[in-house]
């Protein structure tokens, strides 16, 4: 595990400190699966937030678990969303933050170094086991990010059609603080992945040298015009994965080998297909195993709800609130004011073979109807609390894909249960776990957008967060007060512990820790074992 270069600032787990000397093995090391991942540390205050006066009661939940192929998919409701509002602070003077400082990340520099010459760098993601766990590869740490190149003549935001996954590395025992990611270029050779662009996802280590990289495959039909400014259509999407091989030696890490499959295609029933919406959803693989489902894979991935676009209708159980509550909304308003049109859900898959090459749907394991048009970058993180496995479901959202009459930062939104499959409690009653500085107090805006002058100028400090073993998030600049970014941001640490979440000030400096500070937990192969 990589040691903080400010010690006496980082509050260890003595488990995890346990675990970096003890997990140096030539084998692969699972964790037990009562403890499917290391524990965050828990918040100050463990209590959910009151209700707030004036604003409607958020939805009971009961974090009840079902089967995962049952027909139950958990709501993320107006009533709960509508917490965030009731938690923010409307005296702020304008520009300031809002929210409470136990769910806002601490202000990123604009003096921000470059994580690359080259490329940008966006969503990233580590070398991981089937438990979350982040694995140090014969002596090297391993992460894959989106990358496009710095230098071809297109902009910032033109990125996202130009899309590849690079891959980066260094010394497991390099300082993070002053040792730079190398970088290892594309992953897959050029034209050998299913899509003309590649989206997020995730990689898992398996048995021996091997490495399943599942992806996002894009294929976009105007890229020469969308860089020009134009374009618009809308691209094809599939969940694909690449079976390599993974390398290293002295001189550091290498891939090779790739066979690409297509996974899936949305089916139109569960999860909306191009035909029903140009702007559907069906990204961000993440698979995972289950410890109350031995020997099955699960993908959880961002949906959008099955039917056309505007089809939608709001229903009560979408709005969550409790009879009488003399602040809830009606049916009928939030119908009228175009909320139908934010479908977002959560989707979950399962493996029907080994080889991981073989998945059908199951429903999705939460909705945000008439809430929210995004969930993206979906994670499943198990950990023990007092002696029992709870389920946190991660994903990221945007303030501006929110439906009306709704109000959220962009950030890190997080959902409790006990099973894969749950009735989800929203956490800190909201679903807001970590957000970047904003107003919410003013209109929402767009990073590549004409922002307010009036608005916190860090609003859009970082997005794609990662939630990491020990609750170290990782994300990447994007807009730091006018200052476009394309690097791997200072990461945080939340503490979280029944459903609450709290930014913890004294990791690193006043809460940020080193830029792009991925550590790993669990050693595969030795240090310096080159075979």
């Amino acid at each position: 595990m990589h040691k903080h270069p400010n010690t006496r600032m980082l509050r260890w787990r003595p488990a995890a400190a346990a675990l970096a000397a003890t997990v140096a093995a030539t084998a692969f090391l699972a964790v037990p699966s009562a403890q499917a991942n290391e524990p965050s540390d828990p918040p100050a205050a463990q209590q959910m937030p009151a209700p707030t006066p004036g604003f409607p009661l958020p939805t009971d939940h009961s974090q009840k678990a079902y089967d995962p192929a049952a027909d139950f998919t958990s709501k993320w409701t107006r009533a709960d969303a509508k917490q965030i509002m009731a938690q923010s602070d409307s005296t702020v003077a304008p520009g300031k933050n809002s929210m409470s400082p136990d769910v806002t990340m601490p202000e990123i520099p604009e003096d921000f170094p470059a994580m690359n010459d080259d490329v940008w760098v966006w969503d990233t993601w580590s070398l991981t086991d089937e438990n979350a766990n982040q694995i140090s590869y014969k002596g090297y740490d391993v992460i894959f990010s989106l990358v496009a190149d710095r230098h071809a003549g297109y902009g910032f935001d033109q990125r996202h059609w130009n899309a590849r996954i690079g891959y980066f590395f260094r010394k497991t025992n390099a300082d993070p603080a002053k040792d730079k990611w190398n970088y290892g270029g594309h992953l897959f050779l050029d034209n050998t992945s299913i899509g003309n662009t590649e989206w997020s996802g995730s990689t898992r280590l398996m048995q021996g040298n091997q490495v399943n990289v599942f992806y996002t495959a894009t294929t976009f039909h105007d890229v020469a015009e969308r860089n020009a400014g134009g374009g618009g259509i809308a691209p094809d999407a599939a969940i694909a994965k690449a079976l390599g091989n993974i390398h290293a030696d002295k001189n550091g890490v290498t891939f090779d080998g790739f066979k690409h499959t297509k996974l899936l295609e949305p089916d139109g029933k569960l999860y909306q297909t191009k035909a029903q919406n140009p702007g559907f959803a069906f990204r961000d693989p993440y698979t995972f195993a289950d410890p109350a489902h031995p020997g099955k894979t699960f993908m959880v991935f961002e949906g959008n709800t099955g039917g056309n676009r505007g089809a939608y209708e709001c229903k009560a159980e979408d709005l969550g609130y409790k009879p009488g509550d003399a602040n809830a909304e009606n049916v009928n308003d939030v119908q009228s004011s175009g909320a139908y049109y934010q479908t977002a859900n959560v989707g979950l898959a399962v493996a029907d073979n080994k080889d991981l090459t073989k998945w059908h749907f199951l429903p999705p394991v939460l909705s945000a109807n008439c809430v929210n048009d995004q969930t993206e970058r979906p994670q499943i993180f198990i950990q023990n609390e007092n002696g029992k496995n709870k389920y946190y479901l991660f994903t990221i959202s945007h303030q501006f894909t929110y439906a009306a009459g709704m109000r959220g930062p962009d950030g890190v939104y997080g959902f409790v249960g006990n099973g894969v499959r749950s009735d989800y409690q929203p956490m800190n009653k909201s679903g807001l776990a970590l957000g970047s500085p904003t107003d919410l107090n003013l209109p929402a805006n767009n990073p590549s957008g004409n922002l307010s002058a009036q608005q916190n100028g860090r609003q859009f400090q970082a997005y794609s967060h990662y939630v990491q073993p020990g609750g170290l998030v990782q994300s990447f600049i994007d807009n730091v007060n006018g200052v476009r970014g394309g690097s791997l941001s200072p990461t945080v640490k939340i503490n979280f512990r029944d459903g609450v979440s709290q930014v913890d000030r004294s990791f690193g400096k006043n809460g940020l820790g080193p830029f792009g500070y991925l550590p790993t937990n669990v050693h595969v192969g030795g240090n310096g074992l080159y075979k």
